[in-house]
């Protein structure tokens, strides 16, 4: 990527589709690269203790950071690290924000730059789904969508991790 390929901070649309599709491509190899280097140094997860995770909560005032949804009191959250453990961030109260199980669980640990495609698309394919007719391209991408969901949160009620 060069600099004609970000304005402002944001990621802009490469001049064709295969470099686009390039583009992704690297970024998620990049992202599995890091993956497997953490992999190899076995550093495990350290769990943080309670009187910590009620300051990273109230770093936010009880909001999701993800979708700035309120966490209730009583209900489960994440802390989520900022920088991915994956890619070597920190285990301190300054790499985490408090997040709602199901954002937490589709950020994942993309790249930056990775996540703002994934925004930039989910965002144009909703609208495609609202605006669709019928026939269209967004109807299909929503029938698709519909039976992909159903069939993770059957998998989930089934396995015992599904609470809705």
């Amino acid at each position: 990527m060069d600099a004609s390929d970000t304005f402002m901070g944001e990621v802009s649309c490469p001049q064709t589709l295969e470099k686009l599709m390039a583009r992704l491509v690297y970024l998620h190899g990049k992202r599995k690269a890091q993956h497997e280097a953490h992999r190899a140094k076995h550093r495990r997860r350290p769990t943080l203790r309670s009187t910590v995770r009620k300051k990273v909560l109230a770093v936010t005032g009880k909001r999701c950071h993800i979708c700035g949804g309120l966490i209730d009191d009583g209900q489960p959250w994440q802390a989520d690290h900022v920088l991915a453990y994956s890619a070597d961030g920190p285990h301190s109260p300054e790499n985490y924000l408090p997040a709602h199980g199901l954002c937490n669980h589709y950020r994942w640990d993309y790249l930056s730059e990775e996540f703002q495609w994934i925004l930039k698309m989910g965002v144009w394919f909703r609208t495609q789904m609202q605006k669709s007719s019928p026939k269209s391209v967004g109807r299909e991408m929503a029938e698709k969508f519909f039976r992909y969901e159903r069939r993770r949160e059957n998998r989930r009620k089934r396995s015992g991790g599904f609470a809705g």
